[in-house]
């Protein structure tokens, strides 16, 4: 991975990154202070992508630039995840299966403790476990959903060691306040999901990431979180798994955004 050019011009940065993304070119841009910093994720196309610039800088308006396609939301959706976020979504499939086998059995292994008053410092797993812990079919093809969308885009942009450390933050934040609201029998992704949602919201606020989110997923997501404090949904909701997931998400997203790490690759 190489770092091909600087530049504070965001117009012509993002004509730029579009025009190579145009030719095939394995390119991303990364914010680095008030610098936008274009980055060549393999070495053996350097040769074009320096010939592709030269021509681009010399005349930039005579270089056609079209809106790229919008890209297939399915074949995406599969291409766009790492070995972490298939693994869990794997897991939480299992575990749902395993529940209907044997309820008693699962739920006293993975849940967050035995007692409504004894956080489970001897078995500190239960501390994350109940996130894999789903109740109903629709609660786990939701989150699972979620979880792939989102946790499979920071993993395929920012790496596994990111995405790792959100799950384990939001999951175990999420997982503590719901307890101590309302005792040890709750589940679930869902504080995970919210946690990724403020992540991506707050890293990619004010500026243009890969990680940007379309502004009416947000506002739907929080309006949902809104909706299950008000009593009138149809389904038992963590509500405070839910905001605890999402505050800690957002604060996760406003120190990785300090730490700007290099990104892993390209999305599209």
């Amino acid at each position: 991975m190489r770092r091909v050019l600087t530049s504070s011009d965001a117009n012509f940065m993002g004509n730029l990154y579009q025009y190579l993304r145009q030719h095939n070119i394995p390119v991303s841009v990364s914010e680095q202070g008030e610098k936008l910093e274009l980055w060549l994720h393999q070495n053996s196309y350097e040769a074009v992508t320096k010939q592709l610039i030269a021509d681009f800088k010399k005349n930039p308006q005579a270089v056609t630039v079209t809106d790229s396609p919008s890209p297939k939301f399915a074949p995406n959706l599969l291409r766009n995840t790492g070995w972490l976020t298939r693994i869990v979504a794997g897991v939480t499939l299992l575990v749902y299966i395993l529940l209907q086998l044997s309820p008693d059995t699962v739920l006293n292994g993975l849940r967050v403790s035995h007692l409504y008053d004894t956080l489970p410092f001897a078995q500190p797993w239960r501390f994350l476990s109940p996130v894999v812990l789903h109740f109903s079919l629709m609660h786990l093809v939701f989150n699972l959903f979620w979880w792939w969308y989102l946790g499979g885009r920071l993993e395929s942009y920012l790496g596994s060691s990111w995405l790792l450390a959100v799950l384990l933050f939001s999951g175990v934040t999420a997982n503590l306040i719901q307890y101590w609201v309302s005792g040890p029998n709750f589940g679930g992704l869902s504080g995970v999901v919210y946690g990724l949602l403020g992540f991506c919201w707050i890293y990619s606020f004010g500026r243009r990431t890969e990680l940007s989110l379309p502004t009416g997923l947000i506002i739907f997501m929080i309006g949902w979180l809104a909706l299950g404090y008000t009593g009138v949904l149809w389904v038992d909701i963590a509500n405070e798994a839910h905001l605890a997931g999402l505050l800690s998400g957002c604060l996760a997203g406003f120190v990785v955004r300090i730490l700007n790490p290099r990104p892993k690759a390209s999305l599209y």
